[in-house]
């Protein structure tokens, strides 16, 4: 890896001005465990009912009347939605699930739901294409293109079901993923893998990060140094090729070595989360210097992107935000500073007071913005809520232990 001791301990030491000098705002309510678990309770019970499709045990992509958006999270134009969702969004209630089953009083209403969306999830698997994999829209329907990032999340999704409930099944379907992942690494660039399979225009850091992370949760699982090597390189290569100066991902890099250096909170959310699973895995302390930075010069970042008094930080899509978020409860578990959680928190609080629609789903802006609370919702913007509520319950309850 190419970063110096230097270079960490001098981001070590701005991470230790940063968390002094930069004040976040007091949480809106004083919200304690007890009503997270509520709020995440009723709102996943709300997206379940809301969203679900039940004569194919999927769930459509958007809920509300009027026209949604076209969908632009795709190699080409704008894709108009379809009779269900794509994989993405089913994914965020995958994840969502993962987190619910772990509060207490929850776990088995969710087990139940863990095993629909296990069930749904395969719907996606293509196996008519070598190796197997995950495609962006159920295999019964139709024949589309299979995305790499897809496919890491499917991997981290059934890598934490296995690490919550010890079925093997969940362990071997995340080796298979991470086989079609590898199935697209090449040493163009250094290494890494393009967006999706038979598209080498691009290594972006939403497929290699997410790779990272689900070779690091399969080595958690299952301590085969062969997951913790693969996680490793996925993580160097994300390291040399897309981090700028300031501890934030750029968002890809094109094969003639451009890169594109728009910034987005999950591609740093991931390198964060990977860096504390480092860092615990192999106590080597440059990768807990090295989280550090990114949440310090992430928050500086997207703090100063924010288009809200009201907010802590630019709310760029709230999953993003999330998978961002999932680094911050990693490294707060690791050092005690709440600080980055309460950016997201006292965001996410205001959202819930002031940015839902009269459905009561949240505009994806988290404000109260009139265009978007007339418009439908997209599964991913609301699923991922009831996950950072889950998350900030989990992390509440251990606090007034």
């Amino acid at each position: 890896m190419s970063f110096s001791d230097k270079t960490l301990k001098l981001w070590a030491c701005f991470a230790l001005i940063f968390a002094t000098s930069v004040q976040v705002c007091p949480a809106q309510t004083k919200a304690n465990a007890k009503i997270y678990q509520q709020r995440a309770d009723t709102f996943y019970d709300k997206i379940w009912h809301s969203y679900r499709a039940p004569a194919y045990g999927l769930f459509t992509e958007n809920f509300g009347a009027g026209k949604a958006d076209s969908l632009t999270y795709f190699q080409g134009a704008g894709v108009e939605q379809k009779e269900v969702s794509y994989l993405w969004p089913f994914s965020g209630m995958f994840s969502a699930t993962n987190v619910m089953l772990k509060m207490p009083g929850l776990r088995q209403k969710h087990l139940a739901y863990l095993d629909s969306l296990v069930t749904g999830v395969e719907q996606y698997r293509d196996t008519t294409r070598k190796p197997p994999g995950y495609q962006a829209y159920p295999a019964r329907f139709e024949k589309v293109d299979r995305y790499y990032d897809d496919n890491g999340l499917v991997g981290i999704d059934y890598a934490e079901a296995y690490l919550n409930t010890k079925n093997p099944v969940y362990l071997s379907r995340a080796k298979e993923v991470f086989t079609f992942i590898l199935s697209g690494w090449d040493e163009k660039l250094g290494g890494g893998v393009t967006w999706l399979e038979g598209h080498r225009d691009q290594k972006p850091a939403c497929s290699n990060g997410m790779a990272a992370l689900t070779a690091l949760k399969i080595y958690q699982a299952n301590r085969d140094s062969y997951y913790l090597e693969w996680g490793q390189k996925f993580y160097n290569w994300m390291y040399d090729n897309l981090r700028d100066p300031a501890g934030v991902y750029w968002n890809d890099k094109k094969m003639d070595g451009s890169v594109l250096k728009t910034q987005w909170t999950y591609n740093s959310g991931s390198m964060l989360e990977a860096s504390v699973l480092l860092y615990q895995f192999t106590k080597n302390k440059k990768y807990l210097a090295e989280a550090q930075a990114i949440a310090a010069g992430t928050l500086n970042h997207f703090s100063g992107q924010k288009r809200s008094k009201h907010l802590d930080l630019h709310i760029d899509l709230p999953w993003f935000v999330t998978v961002l978020f999932r680094g911050y409860e990693a490294l707060y578990h690791v050092d005690g500073n709440y600080k980055y959680i309460a950016a997201v928190e006292n965001s996410l609080n205001y959202a819930w007071t002031h940015a839902r629609d009269k459905h009561g789903l949240i505009t994806k802006s988290w404000t109260p913005d009139k265009a978007e609370l007339q418009k439908p919702k997209w599964l991913l913007d609301e699923a991922c809520i009831a996950e950072l509520y889950a998350r900030l319950s989990l992390i509440n309850t251990k606090k007034e232990k």
